[in-house]
């Protein structure tokens, strides 16, 4: 029988990392020195390899294996993953040197497809087993999300070939697709993924104080949508959604983290040490993550975040590099699918840290009209090459595992 192989899946993930990362450093050459490319194309081949080459194969390729592993599925789910692989392909050789044009929108609409393809593929095949456990209800509602996160993209085409892209609607449709892909489809992700962690090792969470806790969690990522509107002085109407839904978040997020306070002992005696403490490192980043959309709640920094860039970019990057990598990275060496080094990861850390420090503190400089030290776009190139040199070290070293 046709099995996959999942290690080679999540090494294939991984290069995808490495390579977003090179493109990352990239871009912040073109403030050092002249670098022949166009920035923006370069940006679109960054995010979308990414998004969509590391935290999208990674999700997808773990969710595999918590629920098909064993079954006779191998067949339809490698012809999904080659279709994938070559709309990333695509992406990777078409954004960099023109953009969005018809190659590059070719290929992302046919990842689009693929990602509807391995939502249909797990929602028909999960089995009776599985579907009725906490993991399996918010995997479903992370793919639906997923899903969901699409109508951005499609409604991009005509919202540019009518309004122009310099339309509220083309922005509204960018923050849509990165809400519900960030706040949404990684987020819930990977609880459902904590959530199998907690399975296996028999903490058991309790039916109707799961129920709770997922109706409000779901409740807060849909509502809290409305706070990437608040740029646009909507109505009054959409400050108070978006506050709502930052409180159902904190309620729901409060819940969880004191039920893992309760149980720290079991999840300690349950995991490697390593293992433990970055999946404690990614919560203290998720912690920093919810403080920091709900601050977005308050007009003043909703307004301070949409007009300075620089806290858009650390944001992003705190949530896409540290929580979000972070919990892959645990999830991975948990399950064996790929090695993770102690002393890579220290170095990935370190480069992510400071990295971060230094954005922030642009965006500080910037707002409060502090002084600016010298060569810093040289320090932050020099800082961030130590997350391609970590996670080409994780690549290497598992390509070189037999």
């Amino acid at each position: 029988m046709l099995r996959v192989d999942l290690k080679a899946h999540h090494k294939i993930a991984i290069a995808y990392f490495l390579l977003a990362a090179l493109l990352g450093i990239f871009l912040r050459l073109f403030y050092v020195t002249p670098v022949p490319g166009n920035y923006k194309y370069i940006l679109h081949a960054h995010s979308h390899i990414a998004l969509l080459g590391w935290v999208y194969l990674a999700l997808t390729g773990i969710i595999y294996r918590l629920f098909f592993h064993k079954t006779e599925l191998s067949k339809k789910y490698l012809y999904i993953f080659l279709a994938t692989n070559i709309s990333l392909l695509g992406m990777l050789f078409s954004f960099p040197f023109q953009g969005y044009a018809v190659i590059s929108i070719i290929f992302s609409t046919l990842f689009l497809f693929c990602s509807y393809f391995y939502t249909a593929f797990v929602l028909r095949n999960i089995s009776k087993k599985h579907s009725k456990t906490h993991s399996c209800k918010l995997i479903k509602a992370a793919l639906w999300y997923m899903v969901f996160s699409s109508i951005g993209p499609w409604a991009l085409g005509a919202i540019m070939s009518t309004l122009g892209n310099t339309s509220i609607w083309y922005k509204l449709s960018v923050y849509f697709y990165l809400h519900f892909q960030y706040n949404a489809w990684f987020l819930v992700g990977l609880l459902g993924i904590l959530f199998y962690l907690f399975q296996k090792l028999n903490i058991d969470f309790g039916a109707k104080k799961f129920k709770h806790f997922f109706l409000l969690l779901n409740s807060g990522v849909i509502l809290s949508f409305f706070l990437s509107t608040y740029w646009t002085n909507p109505p009054l109407v959409f400050y108070l959604l978006g506050g709502l839904g930052v409180m159902l978040l904190l309620m729901a997020f409060y819940q969880l983290f004191a039920f893992i306070l309760r149980n720290k002992n079991l999840l300690k005696s349950g995991l490697s040490s390593f293992n433990y403490r970055i999946l404690m490192i990614s919560g203290i980043l998720l912690i920093g993550k919810i403080l920091m959309q709900s601050l977005s709640a308050i007009p003043f920094f909703a307004d301070l975040a949409f007009n300075n860039l620089d806290f858009v970019i650390g944001y992003l990057h705190w949530v896409f590099l540290g929580f979000v990598s972070l919990a892959l990275f645990a999830f991975l060496n948990w399950l064996n699918l790929l090695h993770i080094p102690k002393k890579a990861f220290y170095v990935y850390l370190s480069g992510f840290i400071i990295s971060e420090a230094l954005i922030f503190y642009k965006g500080l400089v910037l707002w409060l009209g502090l002084p600016f030290f010298g060569d810093y776009f040289l320090l932050l190139v020099l800082v961030s090459a130590l997350i391609p040199i970590a996670v080409g070290w994780i690549l290497g070293v598992n390509l070189l595992k037999r």
